[in-house]
């Protein structure tokens, strides 16, 4: 049975240690796999990894899927800020800063996701025994920032058909797959599920995908999304 926290029936696997290599020229996965406390979790879509307040405990790298990375503000609303892909680091930024332990953001899984992660304790000891490992946090932080400058780009598009246009191209870029037609999104994406990403309604975003897929710019075959040319896409609402 899933938890309230989201993470999926199989219990947490102790990822067992790796040869050690020079910090340097380990990937961000090896590095994080490799300390102590460190565990492999599945998470199952819609479920949420951590609240806004939580306590930031753990560190999170994504082996496969997608995380959404989002703001709830006074009102309400809930503004995505990052959309997540493989080899991902997240939940780290609250680590960093010395003044607060507790989570900016609402992190939920935008599709199943395999992750690995760590205790925080471990995270800032590992940091503090070699500023290489350091170094490699930040790399993969900074990453994460580029992420959510691009997202909140999409979402300054007043007009919810570039804003949409906006996000697929994001799409195509961080999950794309070429293929004969174009480019494939390798996410199931339903209608609801991107409006909630890009803050429209599921009949507007029913829609402006029929206007696209009438004019040709992308096709739709169980949930995927295939931009069949994306620079007459982004040419469209440039």
């Amino acid at each position: 049975m899933t938890s309230s926290r989201g993470f999926s029936r199989y219990a947490p696997q102790m990822v067992a240690p790796a040869p050690s290599a020079e910090p340097a020229n380990r990937s961000l996965l090896e590095i994080i796999r490799d300390l102590d406390g460190a565990s492999s979790e599945l998470v199952d879509r819609n479920k949420t990894i951590f609240f806004p307040g939580d306590p930031a405990e753990r560190v999170y790298l994504i082996r496969r899927g997608a995380v959404r990375l989002s703001r709830v503000y006074e009102s309400g609303e809930e503004i995505t800020v990052a959309l997540l892909r493989e080899n991902s680091l997240f939940g780290v930024l609250s680590l960093l800063t010395g003044q607060r332990s507790d989570r900016f953001y609402h992190a939920v899984a935008f599709t199943r996701v395999e992750m690995v992660t760590a205790p925080a304790t471990s995270v800032k000891a590992a940091i503090e025994a070699d500023t290489s490992v350091g170094l490699r946090l930040l790399q993969g932080l900074s990453s994460r920032i580029l992420q959510t400058e691009t997202m909140i780009e999409t979402l300054t598009h007043r007009d919810m058909s570039s804003r949409l246009v906006s996000f697929l191209l994001v799409l195509c870029r961080d999950f794309g797959v070429a293929d004969q037609l174009g480019i494939t999104i390798d996410l199931r994406l339903s209608h609801q599920a991107i409006a909630e990403a890009i803050g429209s309604t599921r009949v507007t975003i029913t829609r402006l995908l029929g206007d696209l897929r009438q004019s040709g710019l992308v096709q739709i075959d169980r949930k995927k999304i295939t931009v069949l040319d994306p620079i007459a896409l982004a040419k469209r609402f440039s």
